[in-house]
């Protein structure tokens, strides 16, 4: 059963343009401002991907490249507030390049459209420890040096709040889901690496939330402001509690920091990238917060209702696998 809902933020009364509107995050934020009768335009490059979103009330579609300036002025044309969710946790290459394309120079591409068209608010999607000079991590730096960017081009009619999550949680992460994934596929023996790294997960609702509130608060100008859980786990407990909640007899084996390095190094030349050595190294800074108000939603309160027999879609997807012709009684 998911958590009780946190009492409704009020409706930002202007238009908002959202990118990344179409991700994990982004589908929950829109969701939210819709029903609360908030006027949208998502950026996708494809309308016809996310057939859901054109029946959306108040939302407009637009398709294209984000980074295509002259789209954004038409998108950004008579918005208030724009807000940034793009990311990625790995890139194609190896050199940093594709973080830094995303990262750094499209957030400032888009502050800089936002200037250009009278945006007067923009909400900045960055992590916690970015960094652009001490970050551990491609992945981290970028995310820090885009941070620089769309705060050095704030002014005095345009205002700029970015936010800092630690890894986010909630129906449809790549996070758990993944390691469900992968629990699922791995018979017996399951070597994990960096199992002493810390994290305080936060619930997508509560991000969710905290956007919406920075839209009109003005005590968020020029703020960086984390994200964190209210309560820190080890990444080996929160891989066995998931294998808990799927009922999988799994030996999980922390592995110490020199094969662990190597899995990483492996693992990148997989399809997928499904670790690589820039999330080994963005692994070696705790995801945790410091001296700042905790989000107020447990992660055990909540992924019980999309991972393991309490998912609504467990009985059906068992049902579902087994063969023809069996006669199913209840």
């Amino acid at each position: 059963m998911l958590p009780a809902p946190l009492p409704p933020c009020k409706a930002p009364a202007n238009t908002l343009c959202i990118l990344g509107g179409t991700g994990f995050v982004g589908l929950h934020l829109c969701n939210q401002l819709i029903r609360q009768g908030a006027a949208l335009r998502i950026i996708t490059r494809s309308r016809h991907a996310h057939p859901d979103l054109l029946l959306l009330p108040e939302t407009r579609i637009i398709e294209g490249s984000v980074f295509d300036r002259a789209l954004l002025q038409r998108a950004f044309d008579g918005c208030d507030t724009v807000i940034n969710l793009i990311g990625i946790l790995n890139e194609k290459g190896h050199r940093g390049e594709g973080f830094r394309r995303v990262h750094a120079e499209l957030p400032a591409l888009i502050a800089e459209t936002c200037r250009e068209t009278g945006v007067r608010r923009l909400l900045h999607m960055s992590a916690l420890n970015a960094d652009a000079n001490h970050g551990p991590s491609h992945y981290l730096r970028s995310k820090g040096e885009g941070e620089n960017n769309v705060h050095r081009l704030a002014s005095e009619t345009f205002h700029v709040t970015s936010f800092q999550p630690s890894v986010i949680f909630g129906p449809g992460d790549s996070f758990l889901n993944r390691f469900a994934s992968l629990l699922k596929k791995t018979p017996l023996l399951f070597p994990l690496a960096c199992p002493e790294a810390r994290f305080a997960p936060v619930y997508v609702g509560d991000v969710a939330n905290a956007f919406i509130q920075a839209i009109d608060d003005k005590s968020s100008w020029s703020r960086r402001i984390p994200l964190c859980g209210p309560s820190e786990y080890s990444l080996l407990e929160l891989v066995s509690y998931t294998a808990r909640l799927l009922e999988l007899r799994r030996w999980i084996i922390g592995l110490p920091d020199s094969l662990s390095r190597l899995q990483a190094a492996l693992f990148e030349w997989l399809p997928g990238k499904p670790f690589s050595l820039d999330n080994y190294h963005s692994l070696q800074t705790d995801s945790v917060c410091h001296d700042c108000e905790p989000m107020p939603t447990q992660l055990e309160a909540v992924v019980p209702s999309y991972i393991g027999k309490q998912n609504i879609h467990y009985e059906y997807d068992h049902y579902r696998k087994r063969p023809r012709g069996v006669n199913i009684r209840r």
